[in-house]
């Protein structure tokens, strides 16, 4: 279904949400319409930023705002939603968009198989009305539905649009850029030359896909990475826990901007233990890449700045890798928790793969590795 009519039947002037790739045709429909534009649309931390969000423009406005995300994100709205929107506390009315990933029966990542197969239950547990969305759906099967929503909204209910993959189009196209020259690939190709046999935590989205595929080709032990390819925000945290329980280990942590403003949180707690040990990487190019390449906000955030408020010895920002290869040395042998911010350009390789191991055979082969090189 065309996404500017599926808008213009809504109704609604504000949108928040966290970008997915099967929203892409939605999320560039409003970055081309409104940009990022306070009064009309934000891309937020997370999905429970957004749920907030949405209930302070209905407290401001009265009107029904809309909230998009991937279904991966239902965990972080459901706190919001039941202690803040249901209509027994304040009974704030929203519409969400839900990308629909690991809808059973196709093929999806392994990250989104159980996700996708409690999709439907979990927002119905949580009393908020779904109707699917998929490439059939007429433009009257949704007026239909918005008419017949129209008494939960008013009643301060939510409801929910849940997105089969390809059901929204939009035929422009919005280009994203920006002003670094880094390509992220090989910015990961230089990390794996320093960390040696250390071992490696890197955070959902390509950077993972990309270092699996450089140590595919050099040779080197999968055995080495443990790759997050879900939990998105939470790589460093699980990097930080390793640390402490092996502090005779260099652990490495690969992260992204969207990932870290995920759950900023955990750079407090990082800071708060400060692990020798840790070394904690911010590949930033300021979007939200794996799903189609919409902004962050970590281009007008000081990453660095941060970091030393929450408690790290040092941290550092580069954009050129002779200073990342002079900072990644330095690391190396500092033996003090470190964060390094490194400027990246936006794009990946179009022939980009996909890891070849299961999650299972993954965290397998990394404990395996950790208590060989404990021992």
């Amino acid at each position: 279904m065309n996404v500017a009519r599926l808008l213009n039947i809504l109704g609604a002037d504000f949108y928040t949400g966290v970008p997915d790739s099967q929203l892409k045709s939605l999320c560039n429909y409003l970055m081309h319409t409104y940009g990022i534009d306070p009064a009309h649309h934000l891309i937020a931390a997370n999905e429970g930023n957004c749920v907030a969000l949405a209930a302070g423009y209905h407290l401001a406005t009265g009107k029904v705002p809309v909230v998009y995300l991937q279904n991966s994100g239902i965990g972080n709205i459901i706190n919001p939603v039941a202690s803040l929107m249901n209509d027994r506390v304040y009974g704030i009315p929203c519409v969400f968009f839900v990308g629909w990933r690991g809808e059973p029966g196709i093929h999806d990542e392994p990250q989104h198989i159980f996700q996708g197969a409690v999709t439907i239950q979990l927002l119905e547990d949580m009393d908020i009305s779904t109707f699917v969305i998929d490439k059939q759906t007429s433009q009257a099967e949704v007026e239909r539905q918005i008419q017949a929503w129209k008494p939960l909204l008013a009643a301060g209910k939510q409801v929910a649009f849940v997105v089969r993959k390809g059901a929204l189009e939009y035929d422009g196209v919005v280009d994203y850029e920006n002003d670094y020259s880094m390509a992220r690939e090989e910015a990961i190709r230089h990390i794996t030359a320093v960390t040696g046999t250390d071992p490696v935590v890197s955070t959902t989205g390509k950077a993972s896909r990309e270092l699996f595929e450089i140590r595919t080709a050099q040779g080197q032990s999968h055995g080495l990475d443990f790759l997050s390819v879900g939990s998105m925000g939470h790589s460093s945290s699980i990097a930080l826990a390793i640390a402490l329980q092996r502090p005779e280990q260099r652990i490495w942590c690969i992260d992204g901007d969207g990932a870290v403003l995920m759950h900023m949180g955990a750079m407090a707690v990082i800071g708060a233990n400060r692990p020798k040990n840790l070394v904690h990487l911010v590949l930033n190019n300021g979007a939200h890449e794996t799903v189609g390449g919409m902004p962050t906000v970590a281009s007008q955030v000081d990453l660095v700045a941060i970091a030393k408020a929450c408690g790290y010895p040092y941290a550092v920002c580069v954009d050129s890798f002779a200073d990342l290869d002079r900072e990644l040395a330095a690391a190396k042998t500092r033996g003090t928790l470190s964060l390094i911010e490194v400027k990246c350009a936006l794009g990946s390789r179009a022939d980009l793969g996909r890891p070849t191991t299961t999650a299972m055979e993954n965290k397998q082969n990394f404990m395996a590795y950790l208590h060989t090189e404990s021992v």
